[in-house]
Protein backbone atom coordinates (compact mmCIF):
# COMPACT_ATOMS: atom_id res chain seq x y z
CA UNK A 1 0.00 0.00 0.00
CA UNK A 2 1.31 3.66 -0.67
CA UNK A 3 1.80 6.26 1.75
CA UNK A 4 1.68 9.46 0.17
CA UNK A 5 4.65 11.73 1.25
CA UNK A 6 4.17 15.70 2.28
CA UNK A 7 7.21 17.32 2.57
CA UNK A 8 6.93 20.93 4.31
CA UNK A 9 9.88 22.50 4.17
CA UNK A 10 11.52 26.59 3.92
CA UNK A 11 14.85 27.67 2.24
CA UNK A 12 15.99 29.17 5.42
CA UNK A 13 16.56 26.02 7.57
CA UNK A 14 20.23 24.02 7.01
CA UNK A 15 18.73 20.96 8.20
CA UNK A 16 16.19 21.05 5.13
CA UNK A 17 19.11 21.29 3.10
CA UNK A 18 20.71 18.27 4.56
CA UNK A 19 17.01 16.61 4.18
CA UNK A 20 16.70 17.85 0.73
CA UNK A 21 20.86 16.26 -0.22
CA UNK A 22 19.78 12.78 1.35
CA UNK A 23 16.82 12.68 -0.59
CA UNK A 24 19.12 13.09 -3.67
CA UNK A 25 21.06 10.43 -3.08
CA UNK A 26 18.44 7.73 -3.01
CA UNK A 27 18.14 5.57 -5.92
CA UNK A 28 14.32 4.46 -5.34
CA UNK A 29 13.48 8.22 -3.58
CA UNK A 30 9.61 8.02 -2.59
CA UNK A 31 7.13 10.21 -4.10
CA UNK A 32 6.77 13.45 -2.16
CA UNK A 33 4.58 16.24 -2.90
CA UNK A 34 7.05 19.18 -1.62
CA UNK A 35 5.55 22.31 -0.06
CA UNK A 36 7.34 25.28 0.26
CA UNK A 37 6.45 27.06 3.44
CA UNK A 38 7.35 30.27 5.51
CA UNK A 39 8.94 28.69 9.08
CA UNK A 40 8.97 32.35 10.39
CA UNK A 41 4.95 32.05 10.25
CA UNK A 42 5.39 28.71 11.88
CA UNK A 43 7.36 30.52 15.16
CA UNK A 44 4.68 33.03 15.46
CA UNK A 45 1.89 30.78 15.60
CA UNK A 46 3.46 28.21 17.90
CA UNK A 47 5.24 31.52 20.06
CA UNK A 48 8.84 29.67 19.34
CA UNK A 49 12.08 31.33 19.15
CA UNK A 50 14.27 30.62 16.52
CA UNK A 51 17.52 29.11 16.63
CA UNK A 52 18.90 32.57 15.45
CA UNK A 53 17.13 34.67 18.06
CA UNK A 54 19.14 32.85 20.74
CA UNK A 55 22.61 33.31 20.32
CA UNK A 56 24.11 30.30 22.34
CA UNK A 57 21.91 27.64 20.17
CA UNK A 58 22.92 30.16 16.99
CA UNK A 59 26.48 29.24 17.33
CA UNK A 60 25.38 25.15 18.22
CA UNK A 61 23.14 24.97 15.54
CA UNK A 62 25.12 25.92 12.66
CA UNK A 63 28.58 24.24 14.41
CA UNK A 64 26.21 21.04 14.67
CA UNK A 65 24.65 21.22 11.13
CA UNK A 66 27.88 21.85 9.62
CA UNK A 67 29.53 19.03 11.91
CA UNK A 68 26.54 16.77 10.08
CA UNK A 69 27.46 17.95 6.20
CA UNK A 70 31.08 16.42 7.05
CA UNK A 71 29.96 13.91 8.57
CA UNK A 72 27.48 12.82 5.84
CA UNK A 73 29.27 14.11 3.14
CA UNK A 74 27.31 16.87 1.67
CA UNK A 75 28.42 20.12 0.62
CA UNK A 76 27.07 22.94 2.70
CA UNK A 77 28.73 26.51 3.11
CA UNK A 78 27.70 28.67 5.71
CA UNK A 79 25.60 31.83 3.83
CA UNK A 80 27.02 35.30 4.34
CA UNK A 81 24.57 36.03 7.28
CA UNK A 82 21.18 34.05 8.71
CA UNK A 83 18.48 34.56 8.88
CA UNK A 84 17.80 36.01 5.87
CA UNK A 85 14.33 36.77 4.19
CA UNK A 86 12.87 33.15 1.83
CA UNK A 87 10.07 34.98 0.69
CA UNK A 88 11.26 35.28 -2.89
CA UNK A 89 12.59 31.73 -3.32
CA UNK A 90 9.82 30.12 -1.80
CA UNK A 91 7.40 31.78 -4.04
CA UNK A 92 9.51 30.91 -7.11
CA UNK A 93 10.04 27.63 -6.34
CA UNK A 94 5.98 27.32 -6.09
CA UNK A 95 5.69 29.22 -9.28
CA UNK A 96 7.63 26.43 -10.94
CA UNK A 97 6.14 23.58 -9.61
CA UNK A 98 8.02 22.80 -6.56
CA UNK A 99 9.30 19.37 -7.83
CA UNK A 100 12.28 17.34 -6.55
CA UNK A 101 14.77 19.15 -9.05
CA UNK A 102 13.48 22.94 -8.79
CA UNK A 103 13.93 22.29 -5.11
CA UNK A 104 17.27 20.83 -5.23
CA UNK A 105 18.91 23.82 -7.69
CA UNK A 106 17.30 26.58 -5.11
CA UNK A 107 18.67 25.05 -2.13
CA UNK A 108 21.88 24.30 -3.68
CA UNK A 109 22.16 28.16 -4.84
CA UNK A 110 21.36 29.63 -1.04
CA UNK A 111 23.84 26.30 0.38
CA UNK A 112 25.92 25.70 -1.47
CA UNK A 113 27.10 28.65 -3.43
CA UNK A 114 25.85 31.33 -1.12
CA UNK A 115 23.25 33.34 -3.01
CA UNK A 116 20.65 34.75 -0.76
CA UNK A 117 17.43 35.75 -2.24
CA UNK A 118 17.07 38.79 -0.29
CA UNK A 119 19.32 40.56 -1.77
CA UNK A 120 19.53 41.51 -5.69
CA UNK A 121 22.86 39.91 -6.90
CA UNK A 122 21.79 36.53 -4.51
CA UNK A 123 18.60 37.15 -6.73
CA UNK A 124 19.53 36.93 -10.15
CA UNK A 125 21.84 34.02 -9.33
CA UNK A 126 18.75 32.09 -8.25
CA UNK A 127 16.51 32.86 -10.69
CA UNK A 128 19.52 31.76 -13.29
CA UNK A 129 20.31 28.78 -10.87
CA UNK A 130 16.67 27.17 -12.38
CA UNK A 131 16.73 29.16 -15.75
CA UNK A 132 13.46 31.28 -14.98
CA UNK A 133 14.59 35.42 -16.14
CA UNK A 134 10.79 35.98 -15.65
CA UNK A 135 10.90 34.70 -11.53
CA UNK A 136 9.93 38.77 -10.64
CA UNK A 137 6.87 38.20 -12.50
CA UNK A 138 5.80 35.02 -12.03
CA UNK A 139 6.49 35.72 -7.83
CA UNK A 140 4.42 38.92 -8.27
CA UNK A 141 1.86 36.39 -9.48
CA UNK A 142 -1.53 36.38 -6.82
CA UNK A 143 -2.10 32.49 -6.99
CA UNK A 144 1.52 32.13 -6.22
CA UNK A 145 1.49 34.12 -3.08
CA UNK A 146 -1.84 32.81 -1.63
CA UNK A 147 -0.60 29.08 -1.93
CA UNK A 148 2.37 30.04 -0.13
CA UNK A 149 -0.30 30.96 2.58
CA UNK A 150 -2.17 28.25 2.16
CA UNK A 151 0.76 25.34 2.20
CA UNK A 152 1.72 27.30 5.47
CA UNK A 153 -2.22 27.11 7.03
CA UNK A 154 -2.19 23.40 5.55
CA UNK A 155 0.93 22.32 7.55
CA UNK A 156 -0.59 24.11 11.26
CA UNK A 157 -3.65 22.64 10.51
CA UNK A 158 -1.63 19.20 10.54
CA UNK A 159 0.57 20.08 13.67
CA UNK A 160 3.83 20.68 12.29
CA UNK A 161 5.94 23.38 14.35
CA UNK A 162 9.04 22.87 12.37
CA UNK A 163 11.19 22.61 9.49
CA UNK A 164 11.64 20.07 7.66
CA UNK A 165 8.82 18.00 8.15
CA UNK A 166 8.06 15.05 6.89
CA UNK A 167 3.82 13.93 6.66
CA UNK A 168 3.09 10.49 5.91
CA UNK A 169 -0.60 9.91 6.91
CA UNK A 170 -1.22 11.84 10.14
CA UNK A 171 2.21 11.51 11.34
CA UNK A 172 5.15 14.02 11.44
CA UNK A 173 8.54 13.60 10.98
CA UNK A 174 10.44 16.65 11.64
CA UNK A 175 13.75 17.18 11.15
CA UNK A 176 16.51 15.41 9.20
CA UNK A 177 17.16 12.80 11.79
CA UNK A 178 13.78 11.78 11.66
CA UNK A 179 14.22 10.31 8.06
CA UNK A 180 15.17 6.92 9.24
CA UNK A 181 12.48 6.98 11.77
CA UNK A 182 9.94 7.71 8.79
CA UNK A 183 11.27 4.69 6.90
CA UNK A 184 10.55 2.70 9.72
CA UNK A 185 6.86 3.63 9.46
CA UNK A 186 6.77 3.13 6.44
CA UNK A 187 7.82 -0.48 6.32
CA UNK A 188 5.31 -1.28 9.16
CA UNK A 189 2.86 1.34 10.64
CA UNK A 190 0.69 -0.40 12.64
CA UNK A 191 3.85 -2.01 14.27
CA UNK A 192 5.44 1.86 14.92
CA UNK A 193 1.70 3.33 16.19
CA UNK A 194 1.63 0.57 18.52
CA UNK A 195 5.45 0.74 19.48
CA UNK A 196 4.82 4.64 20.07
CA UNK A 197 1.40 4.74 20.82
CA UNK A 198 2.46 6.07 24.53
CA UNK A 199 3.78 9.33 23.21
CA UNK A 200 0.21 10.28 22.14
CA UNK A 201 -1.28 10.27 25.40
CA UNK A 202 1.40 12.21 27.73
CA UNK A 203 -0.55 14.82 29.21
CA UNK A 204 1.28 17.89 30.93
CA UNK A 205 2.34 18.00 34.55
CA UNK A 206 0.55 19.70 36.83
CA UNK A 207 3.65 20.96 38.89
CA UNK A 208 5.57 23.27 38.03
CA UNK A 209 9.15 23.52 37.90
Amino acid sequence: MSHPITLYTDFISPFAWLAMAHLERQKDRPEIAYKPVLFAGMLNHWEHKGPAEIPAKKTFTFTHVKWIAERDGIELNLPPHHPFNPLRALRLAIALGAGHDVMMKIFQSIWVDGHLPDNDDGWNKIKQAVDCADGDDLIADATVKSTLISNGEEALSKGVFGVPTFCVDQELFWGVDAMEMMQDYLAAPEVFRQKHDAATRLTPSSTRI
